[in-house]
């Protein structure tokens, strides 16, 4: 072969090529990486409630704000329909039946919500799934100062508070000599205390994990004790001013009442010891069981007038 100087290049420059190729060759390559993708990435439900828990704070207020217009917007509108209708209003029948009508759509329209959320609850169900979803969304978007603040309002649900109170107003009612009034409100909040823990233990779904510290809870979770119990309570008071209180004071106490029950029921759900559907329910079932309690007053109300008529009736014909 002719000793050509560029074989003689080859040949020089060869064991470089092989030294410098064959490391690079031996590098790993880097694994090709998955897509990524959203929380929740093909379930709507999902990732409306992982929105929704990340707002929730905002959504809550905007809500509770919505709500408190609209109803005193419909309870002014109320305010001046019967007062153009005084005459006719003064019919204590009339009276006894709108109240029964609006006490009767609390029982169907709490009694079908809760019957609807109870229906889709289950392991494994898309509602627990939400739940779930929502709460872990909670946890890492509420910041401490609103979770103490709710901290502090969720006590006006709690057993002890909710217990003194109904000490407290019996003792008023009888006071002014309103023993039936005080024996019905003492029957309404005793009724739905019982009527919560019974469906607690029928359902037993347990609670979500809160490790704040900020409060404990436990027993079973759905549905929520404080919701269904503020409900009931303070829309008892409510009903109670209505009966008792100058009509200057309806509308107002009757607005304040609604915020409590609305509020210390998003507490419980803030502070992560209940699920929302547990708040949900836990407000339809004091809603329905509310309406009873209302029925149940207005007909005895009326029984009574009845029983009083009768004799005075009786004796003008033994008269005539």
């Amino acid at each position: 072969m002719p000793d050509f100087p560029g074989n003689q290049a080859f040949l020089f420059v060869l064991p470089i090529l092989v030294f410098t190729v064959q490391p690079m060759s031996q590098v790993p390559m880097p694994a090709p990486t998955a897509p990524q993708t959203l929380p929740y990435d093909g379930d709507l439900l999902l990732r409306m409630a992982d929105w929704a828990g990340q707002h929730a704070l905002v959504l809550f207020l905007m809500s509770l704000t919505a709500l408190l217009a609209l109803s005193w917007g419909v309870w002014r509108m109320a305010s001046r329909w019967a007062a153009s209708r005084r005459p006719l209003l003064s019919n204590p029948w009339l009276a006894f039946a709108l109240r029964s009508v609006a006490a009767f759509g609390a029982i169907v329209g709490g009694a079908a919500m809760f019957a609807e959320i109870s229906d889709k609850l289950g392991t494994g169900r898309r509602m627990g799934l939400a739940d779930q979803a929502f709460t872990d969304a909670l946890s890492r978007s509420v910041p401490q100062e609103a979770l103490q603040v709710f901290a502090a309002l969720t006590r006006l649900g709690d057993t002890a508070t909710l217990v003194g109170l109904c000490v407290l107003v019996a003792l008023l009612l009888c006071w002014r000599g309103r023993v039936g009034l005080a024996v019905a409100w003492v029957m309404t909040l005793a009724g739905g205390g019982l009527l919560n823990t019974t469906l607690k233990r029928v359902f037993a779904r347990v609670r979500p994990i809160h490790d704040d510290g900020l409060v404990q809870a436990d027993g079973f979770s759905f549905p929520s004790g404080h919701s269904s119990g503020s409900v009931v309570a303070y829309g008892m008071l409510a009903y109670l001013a209505l009966r008792l209180l100058p009509a200057r004071w309806h509308g107002p106490v009757a607005l304040l009442m609604l915020a409590l029950a609305c509020t210390i029921g998003a507490s419980r759900m803030f502070l992560r010891v209940h699920f929302a559907s547990d708040v949900l329910a836990g407000l339809a079932l004091g809603l329905a069981w509310l309406g009873a309690s209302v029925i149940s007053i207005e007909l005895a109300r009326w029984w009574g007038r009845r029983r009083k008529r009768a004799p005075a009736h009786g004796e003008a014909t033994t008269t005539g």
